[in-house]
C-alpha cells in the first residue's frame, strides 16, 4: 500500500532544498556580478582600454653639453631614416629584400630592426636603416610608390662636433643593450625610455644620464581589431632634458691635447678654490662618433688590440708610482711631526744606508747633493734626505697624513669608474701578500716608489689642495644645469671635503721649494724660463722596469715601452694659485723635459691667453741628459 501523505511530504522536502540550492546559486552569481562590476570596475574597464587604446612613447630631445665658455661639445641633429610599418605590410621579408637593391641595408640594420620591434607595437614606424644620404633618400622617394608602409622620416641622432677632442671627458652614447636594461629595471627607470635607443655608456653622458635624458612624452591611439592605428586620443608632450656647462675650457684642453704630440698619457688641471676641472686629458683618444650608431666589429678590434689602448680613461684609471712628484706632501709631514724642522740639515753622501744594514739606497745623483735641508731638498729633488725622512716617520704616519691630501682614496669627481690607486700599509700588505713590512719599503715610498700607486686625477687634487693651503675642495667637472629654453640655469655647489691644517711657514718652505724648481739650478729649470709669472713645481720620474744595483740607466737601449714615465705636478702663480696641474707622459724619460713643458703651455694659455706657436714634436726625443743614468735616478 503506498502512503501518499509520505511521498508528498519528502516530495515537498526535496522542493524546498532545490529552492534554497537556487536561491544560494543566484546569490552566488549576483554578488559575483557585483564585484566583477562594481569592485573590479577599474581594473577591467583598464584592461578593455589597453586593448583599444596603445601608448605610443614620444622620445624627448636629449641636452646638449657645452664648455665653461658656450662651445658645444655634444649635440643633436637629424638625419633621414628609412622606417617601416610592419602592420601594413603582407610580406615583410620580401619588402626588406626589395628595399636592399635601392639603399645599403646591413646584417646589423636587420639586427637592429628585429629587436627594435619586439620592443614596440606592430602599427609604430621602426626603422631599418638610419642616416641615409642625400642620394638614397632621393632613390627611394622615387620609388616610395611601390612600397606601402615604408617612408623616410628624420629623427635626432647624438653628434660630438670635436671628434677626438676631449672624447674621454665627454664620453658617448650607444645602442641601449641587456645590461643597460637590466640597470634601467633595477632603478626603475624602464618606463622613461620607452621607445629609446640610445644610452650615455661613458664620461658626462653617462654620469649625467639622468639629466641629459629627459622625460619621456606619449600619445594615446585608439587601435581597431586589427592592430591599426584609427586615431589619436591625446598626447602627453615629452620634456627635453637639460643642458650641461661643463668647468672645462675647450680651448685650452685643445691647447693640452695638441701638445702631447703622438705620446700617451694623462693631464688634468683644476682651478683650487672652487675644485672645478678645467682640463682632463687621455691620451691617445678615440672618436665618440663612432659608438652612436654601432661601432664596426673592426674598428672595435682596432681599438680594443691597440698597444696604446686609447679606451682607458687614464685621468681615472691609469695608475702609476708618484716618482718625486710625493716628496712634498712626505716634506709636508716631516715637518708637522716635528721630524725636519729648520735649520735641520744633511751632509748628502749621494746614498743612505738603512742602521744595521749594508744595502745602499742610492741618490739619484752620484757623489750626492752637499749640504741639504728640507727646501733644498724639494730644489734639487735628494732622494738621500727623503729616504731619511721617509724612516723617521714610519710609514703609517707618512700614510696617515698623506691621506689628506687624497692619495689612496678616490677623489669623489663626477666620472664613473674611478679608482683608488694604492697607498701602502702595513696591515694592507698583510692582507695582500700574508708577509710583514720591511724598512726598506718605508725607505722607497717616502721617494714616491715601491707599492704606492696614484692616478693623474689623485696628482692634480693633491697639487690643488697644496696650493688652496690644505683646503680640499671636491673635483668636478659639471658647473651648470640649463633648462633646454636657456631661461634657467642653476650651478653647482662647491664642496669642501677636507682641511688639512698646516703651518704656514711649513707651506711656505714647500712652496719656496717649489718655485726652485723652476729656477736655474732646479730640476724643471727650463719649465719657468721666460715666464713673468712664478710656477711651483715638482719634477718625477717613475721607474717602469728594474735595472740592477749600480747598473746604468740607458734609456736609448731600452724599447720605448719600457722607458721611465715622466710625471709633473705646478700651480701658478705660486703666492696665488689659479690653477693646479698634473702631467703624465707615459715613457717620456725626466719630467722636467717631456711632462714639464705640457703643463707650461696649459699654464700659459690660461693665466695670460698665450696660444702655442706650435705643437710638441710627433716624436718626443729622450734628451742627452735623460738617456743615460744612475739606477736611482727614477725621480727628477
Amino acid at each position: 500500500m503506498r502512503n501518499f501523505a509520505l511521498e508528498q511530504f519528502y516530495f515537498h522536502q526535496r522542493m524546498r532544498f532545490a529552492g534554497l540550492g537556487v536561491l544560494i546559486f543566484l546569490l552566488i552569481l549576483m554578488l559575483r556580478f557585483i564585484y566583477l562590476q562594481i569592485g573590479k570596475y577599474d581594473y577591467y574597464h583598464t584592461q578593455a582600454e589597453n586593448n583599444r587604446v596603445a601608448l605610443v612613447p614620444i622620445v624627448p630631445n636629449r641636452g646638449n653639453i657645452y664648455d665653461r665658455n658656450g662651445e658645444i661639445l655634444a649635440q643633436n641633429y637629424f638625419v633621414y631614416t628609412l622606417e617601416i610599418v610592419p602592420a601594413r605590410l603582407d610580406n615583410l621579408q620580401d619588402t626588406i629584400d626589395r628595399l636592399s637593391k635601392l639603399v645599403v641595408i646591413r646584417e646589423k640594420d636587420i639586427k637592429n630592426f628585429k629587436k627594435l620591434r619586439t620592443q614596440t607595437h606592430n602599427f609604430e614606424s621602426v626603422p631599418i636603416r638610419t642616416h641615409l644620404t642625400e642620394q638614397e633618400a632621393a632613390t627611394f622617394a622615387v620609388n616610395q610608390y611601390q612600397f606601402p608602409g615604408v617612408s623616410i622620416k628624420s629623427r635626432l641622432f647624438r653628434f660630438y662636433p670635436n671628434n677626438k677632442t676631449a672624447s674621454h671627458l665627454v664620453g658617448y652614447v650607444g645602442r641601449i643593450n641587456e645590461a643597460d636594461n637590466k640597470s634601467l629595471e633595477s632603478m626603475e627607470l624602464s618606463s622613461n625610455y620607452k621607445g629609446s635607443e640610445h644610452i650615455g655608456k661613458a664620461g658626462m653622458e653617462q654620469f649625467y644620464e639622468t639629466i641629459l635624458h629627459g622625460q619621456t612624452g606619449f600619445q594615446q591611439v585608439e587601435i581597431n581589431a586589427d592592430g591599426q592605428a584609427e586615431r589619436v586620443l591625446s598626447v602627453t608632450p615629452p620634456k627635453s632634458g637639460n643642458n650641461l656647462i661643463l668647468s672645462v675650457d675647450l680651448k685650452l684642453q685643445q691647447i693640452a691635447e695638441s701638445a702631447f704630440g703622438n705620446r700617451r698619457g694623462a693631464l688634468v688641471a683644476i682651478e683650487p678654490k672652487s675644485g672645478e676641472v678645467l682640463a682632463y686629458v687621455s691620451m691617445p683618444t678615440y672618436d665618440p662618433n663612432m659608438f652612436i650608431d654601432g661601432i664596426d666589429a673592426e674598428a672595435w678590434r682596432e681599438l680594443n688590440d691597440s698597444l696604446d689602448k686609447p679606451l682607458i680613461n687614464r685621468p681615472i684609471r691609469g695608475i702609476y708610482p708618484p716618482g718625486s712628484t710625493f716628496k712634498p706632501f712626505v716634506a709636508l709631514a716631516g715637518m708637522s711631526e716635528n721630524k725636519r724642522l729648520p735649520p735641520f740639515s744633511i751632509a748628502d753622501p749621494g746614498f743612505y744606508t738603512l742602521a744595521g744594514g749594508s744595502h745602499q739606497y742610492r741618490d739619484w745623483k752620484p757623489g750626492g747633493h752637499g749640504m741639504v735641508d728640507i727646501q733644498k731638498a724639494i730644489t734639487v729633488s735628494c732622494d738621500t734626505f727623503f729616504y731619511g725622512l721617509a724612516m723617521d716617520l714610519g710609514i703609517e704616519k707618512l700614510a696617515s697624513y698623506v691621506r689628506h691630501f687624497g692619495f689612496g682614496e678616490k677623489s669623489g669627481l663626477d666620472m664613473m669608474g674611478e679608482i683608488g690607486g694604492l697607498l701602502p700599509t702595513p696591515k694592507w700588505k698583510e692582507k695582500r701578500y700574508k708577509q710583514k713590512w720591511f724598512g726598506g719599503e718605508t725607505i722607497i715610498v717616502g721617494i714616491g716608489q715601491g707599492y704606492i700607486l696614484v692616478t693623474p686625477m689623485q696628482l692634480a687634487q693633491a697639487a690643488s689642495i697644496l696650493a688652496n693651503n690644505g683646503i680640499a675642495m671636491r673635483p668636478h667637472i659639471l658647473k651648470t644645469v640649463e633648462v633646454p629654453d636657456h631661461s634657467k640655469r642653476y650651478d653647482i655647489p662647491q664642496t669642501q671635503v677636507d682641511l688639512i691644517h698646516i703651518e704656514p711657514e711649513h707651506l711656505q718652505i714647500v712652496r719656496n721649494g717649489m718655485i726652485d724648481v723652476t729656477k736655474p739650478g732646479g730640476t724643471a729649470a727650463s719649465v719657468g724660463a721666460g715666464a713673468n709669472y712664478d710656477i711651483a713645481a715638482k719634477t718625477g720620474t717613475a721607474q717602469v722596469v728594474g735595472i740592477k744595483q749600480g747598473a746604468k740607466y740607458n734609456a736609448a737601449a731600452l724599447d720605448e715601452r719600457h722607458r721611465d714615465h715622466a710625471l709633473f705636478i705646478a700651480f701658478a702663480p705660486a703666492e696665488e694659485p689659479k690653477i693646479a696641474i698634473a702631467v703624465i707622459v707615459e715613457n717620456g724619460g725626466h719630467g722636467g723635459s717631456a711632462a714639464g713643458p705640457i703643463a707650461r703651455q696649459v699654464m700659459d694659455y690660461y693665466l695670460q691667453g698665450k696660444i702655442p706657436k706650435e705643437a710638441a714634436p710627433a716624436n718626443h726625443p729622450v734628451s742627452q741628459s735623460t738617456a743615460v743614468g744612475s739606477q736611482e735616478q727614477l725621480n727628477d
